[in-house]
């Protein structure tokens, strides 16, 4: 069945963990844009929800580390990470093992994608969960974009990666939604956290909207490094949803750079 969901958002610890320090107007829009993507999702009628995320090192690490990776569980625990610090108590979400196992085979025809039956989200999932799935009654399939561990995974490989996704998405019977998660500009764990690049998200947005493949595809690391910080380095989850898009363009419902948050805040879709 054709994909019925694709959109984007961010996903830093802070906008759980901090959200009492950020101006409450701005904190209250991103929310409020969180709560319409969540009523997208559930109007779409999915029965399964794709994360496309950036792990941070709390399941993958040097010794193993996959350019992609697919959660194939009937469960995942989080988060991670202190709950009183990321702001989200301990949950368990549902997976769909066979789901999953028919996604990852389909994938695999065209991408080498490596798949994990034990995976425990950090807040690059778990900070995106507490918003679209607050109930956790939506089967979760966890997806792991290298961009954390050079070498990285190349930027047209996550392009080609969204193509198998959705080429796997529209083979199966279920209606699937996908929502790819990270940052874009943002200098995380360093003395800069805080900083953003707003003329330099707003300028990606604008190519993301678009879903203006060479515009995406034309960026290097070390530029994104020196313009966005480590942290840009998560676009490639949000390219990887464009090419699932099939050329779908794109609007974004909310950008604004919240400091405290340490991320240019962002929720976007694609009209499929």
């Amino acid at each position: 069945m054709p994909l019925v969901y694709a959109g984007v958002c961010s996903h830093a610890p802070g906008i759980t963990g901090r959200a009492d320090q950020a101006d409450p107007a701005t904190k209250d829009g991103f929310y409020a844009a969180f709560d319409d993507m969540r009523a997208a999702i559930e109007a779409s009628g999915a029965e399964a929800l794709i994360v496309i995320a950036a792990e941070h090192f709390a399941n993958f690490f040097m010794n193993n580390m996959p350019a992609f990776a697919v959660g194939m569980a009937d469960f995942y625990d989080g988060p991670i990470e202190d709950a009183a610090w990321l702001g989200i108590d301990k949950f368990r979400a549902p997976g769909n093992r066979d789901l999953s196992k028919r996604l990852i085979t389909e994938i695999m025809h065209t991408v080498d994608v490596a798949y994990a039956e034990e995976w425990k989200f950090d807040h690059g999932i778990a900070v995106p969960l507490h918003f679209l799935t607050p109930r956790f009654d939506l089967p979760v399939i966890p997806v792991n974009v290298n961009c954390q561990g050079p070498p990285l995974t190349p930027i047209g490989r996550a392009w080609a990666f969204g193509e198998a996704i959705r080429r796997a998405a529209d083979s199966v019977p279920e209606k699937i939604a996908v929502v790819g998660t990270g940052g874009i500009s943002h200098w995380p764990a360093t003395p800069d956290s805080g900083k953003i690049n707003e003329a330099w998200d707003r300028d990606f947005l604008d190519r993301w909207s678009r879903n203006d493949k060479d515009a995406l595809l034309d960026y290097d690391d070390l530029t994104v490094y020196a313009d966005a910080g480590q942290g840009g380095f998560e676009i490639r989850t949000f390219l990887t949803i464009s090419a699932a898009a099939s050329g779908a363009t794109g609007t974004v419902h909310f950008y604004e750079p919240i400091p405290i948050f340490a991320v240019g805040c962002t929720i976007a879709s694609y009209k499929l």
